[in-house]
């Protein structure tokens, strides 16, 4: 585990195993500890980078308002620094949205990409049958923000994890390390949803992005991440789509094994193994 400077802040990082390079992006409120589950399978046939994003963990946190472009910057310039590039860039979450919006920018850093369930609802804003859920959702987010700005810390991450993203009761089968890292990480993650381009994405751009894709979901989330994926899937010329059947925003968590094995079909077949 080390620490290295780019792009105005400070990371903190860990590379493990050996092989083609692979880059493990994490979604908000999480940090590198959350590929945990899956690292040391992946590392058996691939070099493995995960670092705590800014503002998560023990990676540095700037005190100015962000944005997700310079969380784009920052995976590029780690990858430039510690000579990954090119690399496979596999994000869950904000961080399939991360990989998504560098690869419509830097597409010559990645050898493939891999993007699970990015929340990037600017995209399907015009479709009409979604609206119903679409506003479920920001009135669920607006109450986890409400909490958030109140300082109620634990209030607004237990909402998240148990009306967002994994469901009634959630919270507490959560390891105490993990709650613990929500409510380290909350701060960050209002932040995220001040930057009025967080979810958002030039489709066209990313049509541009001509390597192997592949964009996946899960059957128990919620059912407007189908469609993102399907918008982004389309947009991407070499895509494959797998949907991990019982499992939600997070199967690097829930599914460690079906994770695994349809991250490493994919690379294998997209050259991974050489």
């Amino acid at each position: 585990m080390a620490g290295v400077r780019v792009n105005g802040v400070g990371l903190f990082y860990e590379t493990v195993g050996t092989g083609d390079p692979l880059v493990l992006v994490h979604g908000s409120w999480a940090d590198r500890r959350s590929w945990e589950q899956v690292l040391p399978d992946l590392a058996q046939e691939y070099r493995v980078l995960v670092y705590d994003r800014r503002g998560h963990s023990q990676s540095e946190r700037p005190a100015r308002q962000g944005s997700r472009t310079e969380d784009e910057d920052d995976l590029g310039a780690l990858l430039d620094e510690l000579g990954f590039a090119p690399a496979y860039v596999a994000g869950n979450s904000f961080g399939a949205s991360i990989a998504l919006g560098l690869a419509t920018r830097r597409p010559e850093l990645f050898r493939g990409l891999i993007a699970h369930e990015p929340p990037l609802a600017g995209i399907v804003t015009g479709e009409p049958e979604l609206r119903p859920l679409m506003d479920a959702t920001d009135q669920k987010i607006g109450s986890v923000l409400a909490h958030l700005r109140a300082g109620e810390t634990q209030a607004g991450a237990r909402l998240f994890v148990e009306e967002v993203a994994l469901g009634p009761g959630a919270w507490e089968q959560l390891p105490e390390q993990v709650r613990e890292t929500f409510l380290r990480n909350a701060p960050t993650f209002l932040d995220e949803q001040k930057d009025p381009g967080w979810a958002a994405l030039d489709l066209t751009a990313l049509s541009q992005f001509t390597g192997p894709a592949l964009v996946t979901g899960g059957t128990a989330s919620p059912p407007w991440f189908a469609t993102v994926t399907a918008r982004i899937a389309d947009a991407l010329p070499q895509a494959q789509v797998h949907t991990f059947e019982g499992a939600g925003h997070i199967p690097h968590v829930t599914h460690p094994r079906d994770y695994v094995d349809a991250v490493t079909r994919f690379l294998r077949t997209a050259g991974g193994r050489r």
